[in-house]
């Protein structure tokens, strides 16, 4: 995989060699893609296609004119009154161009997954960013890019001091686990076998719980493998990606999966479907943790804390089913 420099700090580089231009500053931005952007600050009119769960973190439903089909369907955002308003504008994966030039947006924020597709856009006169976090702090770099583009830099700041907070705390309780204890944690993806590797944000959750990722010795951010690999493993703890079309009742049915530790003493668990890149990701760290090492969190309210972050985030309570 080819090395790839964090986007905010490129972003940085560029900001101290342009200069503001008439009642606006222009900078340019280097996406995940390599392509260079030219955009008006603050952006006032914008498309997410991507990152969605950042508009109501950073307060900025005013300046949103569209959004990823695939929005309406997101435990969070759904409980907003201003996405009903929101026209939809196709997925990542195929946009609906005459919807989006109809919208006139200052900028488009998408996926990096179909380069054809960001392209087909810019080439329609459309201003668009591709982001792609593969790690906790790119994560970071993309909230600190939105406070940028958006004027919001102050929200920013409170909102990663919230998610600071909740990921100091699983550090601190985990920090004192000898490492002879430490547990082997094994993410999956969208089949049994197709396990996370030593990148992405995934593998970033699990060295911050203090898990042992069997499958670390996998340059990639997720691979697929055989069984036979996984019981050789044989991890104490399996998570599953929440999109996925199984849950773990089909692993511990599976008489294939019998003899894996995690099996045996059901600690098979099906996260959220909106684990991948939002502020929400530290309550999806803080329930990795509780399950991986529940001694380790006695007395520690999950929904309390869950609670606590939504509250300061997105200005609503937490909803618990979302981890039943």
């Amino acid at each position: 995989m080819m090395n790839k420099r964090p986007l905010f700090i490129v972003i940085y580089f560029l900001l101290m060699v342009v200069a503001p231009g008439a009642g606006a500053t222009t900078i340019t931005i280097r996406d995940e893609l390599s392509r260079e952007v030219e955009v008006s600050l603050p952006v006032k009119r914008v498309v997410f296609i991507s990152l969605y769960e950042f508009i109501p973190a950073l307060q900025i439903w005013e300046r949103v004119v569209g959004i990823n089909r695939w929005a309406f369907d997101n435990t969070l955002l759904k409980r907003f009154a201003e996405l009903k308003r929101m026209p939809p504008v196709g997925t990542g994966g195929e946009v609906n161009i005459e919807a989006l030039l109809a919208l006139r947006p200052d900028l488009v924020i998408t996926w990096t997954y179909k380069p054809e597709v960001v392209d087909f856009m810019a080439r329609k006169g459309l201003r668009v960013i591709s982001v792609y976090p593969e790690s906790i702090e790119e994560l970071y770099e993309v909230l600190e890019l939105c406070g940028r583009l958006f004027k919001k830099e102050g929200r920013v700041r409170k909102v990663r001091s919230y998610m600071d907070r909740l990921f100091d705390l699983i550090k601190f309780r985990v920090s004192g686990i000898p490492a002879e204890k430490r547990r082997k944690v094994l993410w999956l993806w969208g089949k049994p076998t197709t396990v996370t590797g030593c990148m992405g944000v995934q593998s970033d959750i699990i060295k911050l719980i203090g898990g042992i990722n069997p499958a670390e010795c996998i340059q990639a951010k997720y691979s697929d493998v055989s069984i036979e690999w996984i019981v050789a493993w044989d991890p104490d703890v399996i998570f599953i990606w929440g999109n996925a079309r199984y849950g773990s009742h089909d692993l511990i049915g599976n008489s294939q999966w019998a003899t894996i530790k995690a099996i045996k003493e059901g600690r098979v668990y099906k996260a959220p479907s909106w684990s991948n890149w939002s502020p929400r990701l530290p309550i999806l760290a803080l329930w990795m943790a509780k399950k991986t090492y529940p001694e380790a969190f006695s007395g520690i309210s999950f929904t309390q804390l869950a609670d606590d972050l939504y509250v300061k985030c997105f200005g609503i309570p937490f909803e618990g089913r979302e981890f039943d």
